[in-house]
Order: C-alpha cells, then structure tokens, then sequence
C-alpha cells in the first residue's frame, strides 16, 4: 500500500510542478491554488509513505516520478524538445525507479 501512496505522491508532484508554469509567477489565482494544494498533498502522502519505505528509497522515487512526469508533460505541453538523448535519460531515470521499487526492502 505504501507504494500506492508514493505513487500518487509523485503525480501530484508533476502537478505542483507543472502548475509552477501556469502560475505565471503566483499572479493567477486558481493555477496558484491548484499548485499549492498539489504540493501539500504531494508532501503529504510522501510523508505517510516513508512511515513504511526507506526514505532514501521513497524520496528518490518520488522525486523520480515528478522528473519524468514532467519532462513528458513539458514535452507535450510546452512544446519542449523530445531529443533522443533527453528521452535515453528519461529511460535512465525510469530504470533507476524500477530499481529501487524492485531491490528495497521496507523497514
């Protein structure tokens, strides 16, 4: 269950972090409520999750699934490249995640 939660911990983190751009620096209101509920829901479930995970392990994750949620969300979004080399390091990312959810033990 832990890893349920720090998976929707991480894809409110891609939405704090991709609502940092529609914020326009916190001058419009609802995409900064938007961001600022996505972040304190974000670091909430992190911190249930880390009672159960490692918490190099959970934070690493976490941290992994909002890089890569939002370099593909920045690709289609906001028109950012999608360069073979930046997707090889997407994949590199993913494979370390993979890696850590399969040879961590919880506590």
């Amino acid at each position: 269950m832990a890893w349920v939660v720090l998976f929707i911990a991480g894809i409110c983190e891609i939405g704090w972090a991709v609502g940092l751009k529609y914020t326009d620096g916190f001058t419009r209101l609802w995409p900064t409520v938007f961001t600022g509920v996505s972040l304190v829901v974000s670091m909430a479930l992190l911190g249930i999750a880390v009672k159960t995970l490692p918490l190099g392990t959970a934070y690493a994750v976490w941290t992994g699934i909002g890089a890569v949620g939002t370099v593909i969300l920045g690709i289609a979004l906001f028109k950012e490249p999608a360069t073979v080399v930046r997707l090889v390091c997407v994949g590199l990312i993913v494979a370390g995640i993979l890696g850590l959810k399969f040879f961590s033990t919880p506590e």
